[in-house]
């Protein structure tokens, strides 16, 4: 699952006994080389279907962690990117990587439940990022994504099918969240990190009562699972409330 640049197992365990935001500290000179990353063929489609509709003004990568969201922003975006996150550790690894020409890129440090931003953004993204937040504040984390898009202005994300239940890829997840509710239990601060708490219907339900007019387009270049679902969606949420 690593490569040889990537955490060794001692690493993980000391990320995984602190805090979200100093784990990820101490993860982020080695992030990029651990499957906790966004697959680049998941940022590649996203690109792919944002140019489609685009191109827009202003991006912001929430929970942006070393940039490769950002990335994706600074293809389809005209005069300006923001990457958010809390975490120094990840804003440092981000600021150093090489970038092609495009339009300016600032970084921010802050949370995403607390974003200190005006209405000033047509596109907001996020990868992999869903996990860290329990069910309770995704309502609060929604509205203020709605606070900071432009009326019009869209919240992207993509999503992977959940695997079936019964395959080794279920009992996998299972266990790593059964591992992390034991943690938070005994140990603070906690860690979230759950695979299994971010559902597509209670989010798109929590979408509309933010605000959102919520659309699914499917990422056809993952092919589809065998009842004919999409195996990756990609959510666009468009703001229809001043």
């Amino acid at each position: 699952m690593f490569s040889p640049e990537g955490p060794r197992l001692r690493e993980l365990v000391v990320q995984a006994l602190s805090s979200v935001e100093r784990g990820y500290d101490l993860l982020a000179p080695k992030f990029d080389h651990t499957p906790f990353r966004t697959p680049d063929p998941v940022l590649d489609a996203t690109a792919s279907a944002l140019r489609r509709t685009g191109p827009f003004d202003t991006g912001l990568d929430l929970c942006c962690g070393t940039g490769a969201g950002v990335d994706v922003l600074s293809q389809v975006c005209r005069e300006g990117v923001t990457g958010v996150d809390f975490s120094a550790g990840m804003l440092s690894v981000a600021r150093q990587r090489v970038r092609p020409p495009g339009p300016p890129v600032g970084w921010v440090r802050a949370d995403a439940r607390a974003l200190p931003f005006g209405p000033v953004f047509d596109l907001v993204v996020s990868f992999g990022a869903f996990g860290h937040f329990l069910p309770r504040e995704v309502p609060a984390l929604f509205a203020q994504v709605h606070s900071v898009l432009r009326p019009g202005g869209r919240f992207v994300f993509p999503v992977v099918a959940p695997p079936r239940p019964g395959s080794l890829t279920y009992g996998t997840l299972l266990g790593f969240d059964a591992v992390m509710r034991v943690r938070n239990a005994v140990r603070r601060p906690p860690f979230v990190m759950y695979y299994r708490t971010f559902r597509l219907g209670d989010t798109r339900r929590e979408l509309t009562r933010a605000g959102f007019r919520v659309e699914l387009w499917a990422l056809t270049e993952f092919g589809r699972r065998r009842d004919g679902s999409p195996k990756v969606r990609l959510v666009v949420a468009e703001r229809t409330q001043a």
